[in-house]
């Protein structure tokens, strides 16, 4: 049976500084929670939402083993904003199999983003961004324009394909990929890799509510596929894409 990976974890204070080093950094459970301010329940709170999540409509290989569910945000001066419904969509320079189409989902549920961690939690990431991208001395922060999307991969098919795509880009800022949970499935390994060099590194979130977070420039990132070590197996995610100046469109 392969090896699960744990990966190195990133003390919370240090995020910003790691990031900058090598691209990418993951924090525990704790750790999120010291980033955000928010105690140990708070983000738990979110899971239940992941049992009703609609299936993926536009798989392209034909599969059943995607749900998600996605809306849009601006945070800009600590202040965040939803903004309205509107589709997904990806370049084909970044996204192979999926670019190039306008993919509408289902919005996130209301009772989801009314639970009291959420707008702290974009806040937050907003705050790493801008550590990441803003010069120092910058008069005023950038806004980030921010996707959310509910993931659940499930073995329906025997198998399922978080990253279906493969090793990508998601030509944004940053990527925050938070491990929701995982029941009964063996697979979906995180792999990580140098975008203009040849270093890589591979692990896997087991612990809910670890994140792992991703300079977007400078790296490539995949997760195997996931299969079924008892009946119904499933991987649950909510991933983040922080971009600055605009949403990705046409």
């Amino acid at each position: 049976m392969p090896v699960e990976l744990s990966p190195d974890i990133t003390p919370a204070p240090a995020v910003r500084a790691v990031l900058r080093q090598q691209g990418y950094a993951v924090l525990d459970a704790p750790g999120v929670c010291t980033l955000l301010g928010c105690d140990a329940a708070a983000l738990p709170a979110l899971a239940p939402s992941w049992q009703n999540l609609p299936a993926d409509q536009y798989l392209k290989d034909g599969g059943r083993y995607r749900r998600r569910r996605h809306s849009c945000f601006v945070v800009a001066h600590d202040q965040v904003q939803q903004v309205a419904h509107r589709a997904h969509w990806q370049p084909l320079a970044y996204n192979a199999l999926h670019g190039g189409m306008q993919r509408w989902f289902e919005p996130i549920e209301a009772t989801t983003l009314a639970q009291p961690v959420w707008w702290p939690l974009l806040r937050a990431l907003a705050g790493v961004c801008d550590a990441l991208r803003c010069p120092p001395g910058a008069i005023e922060p950038r806004a980030w324009f921010v996707e959310a999307h509910q993931f659940r991969i499930d073995t329906t098919d025997g198998i399922g394909r978080p990253t279906p795509e493969g090793a990508h880009r998601d030509g944004v800022d940053l990527v925050a990929v938070f491990l929701v949970g995982r029941e009964g499935i063996k697979g979906g390994e995180s792999r990580v890799f140098e975008a203009q060099g040849s270093l890589g590194r591979r692990f896997t979130l087991t612990q809910p509510w670890s994140v792992l977070l991703l300079d977007d420039e400078r790296v490539i990132h995949e997760s195997t596929p996931i299969q079924p070590t008892l009946a119904g197996g499933y991987r649950d995610t909510l991933v983040l894409t922080y971009r600055s100046g605009a949403f990705q469109s046409e």
